[in-house]
């Protein structure tokens, strides 16, 4: 699956490398890896293999899930068709409160106790799916865990989603995306090092400018 997953993104454009011309993030870190999902929803053969893969996570990871929520915004179109093929209620989660209407944080019915998987597009450092999360739990959800496409893998977003006591799937990752790329030919076999390199550690610039 994670091998499947990463040729669709990289197939699509989804997965960018640019380890010669590394994207900023808002933070300023220098990336040599930019990932959006969003354009999975416009490539229905590459959508089919993520929803259905998210369904089977869930089916095989979280077999008591009731009810789907997705990440605001990325995240509810995928919680949304993987539901379907669940037969499942979904509902989403917004990054704030509204500040109008009722207010709402959670949109979609939730009961307290109804056991909740996340759906999220991709995760770097964990702090906006952890709050998420939290959001669930402060309206009485029972969290099983987390199902998203992408991750970093990076020390910092594993160690936050351990201390936040949630478990996360993914159907991909760094690792298998920089596998995947060399083997195509989309980046020289000696930039799958520096991939790497950055996943360690993002705050060390060091890997800009090798050979």
């Amino acid at each position: 699956m994670e091998k499947l997953i990463a040729k669709d993104l990289l197939s699509i454009n989804a997965v960018f490398l640019r380890p010669q011309e590394p994207f900023t993030w808002a933070s300023g870190i220098k990336s040599p890896i930019y990932c959006d999902n969003r354009l999975t929803l416009s490539a229905p053969r590459v959508r089919d293999d993520i929803e259905n893969a998210l369904a089977r996570v869930v089916e095989e990871n979280y077999p008591e899930c009731e009810v789907l929520m997705g990440t605001s915004t990325a995240g509810i179109a995928h919680a949304a068709i993987t539901a379907t093929i669940l037969n499942l209620p979904m509902g989403y989660v917004r990054s704030g409160a509204k500040d109008h209407g009722r207010g709402n944080q959670i949109e979609g019915k939730l009961e307290k106790g109804q056991k909740v998987v996340v759906i999220e597009d991709l995760i770097s450092t964990g702090g906006s799916v952890i709050e998420v999360v939290n959001a669930l739990r402060d309206a009485g959800a029972e969290v099983l865990g987390i199902a998203s496409i992408f991750t970093y893998g990076m020390k910092k977003g594993i160690d936050r989603l351990e201390e936040a006591g949630v478990k996360n799937i993914s159907l991909t990752n760094l690792d298998v995306i920089a596998e995947v790329a060399a083997d195509q030919g989309y980046i020289k076999p000696e930039d799958k090092e520096k991939l790497i390199k950055f996943r360690n550690n993002p705050s060390d610039e060091s890997w800009i400018g090798e050979a």
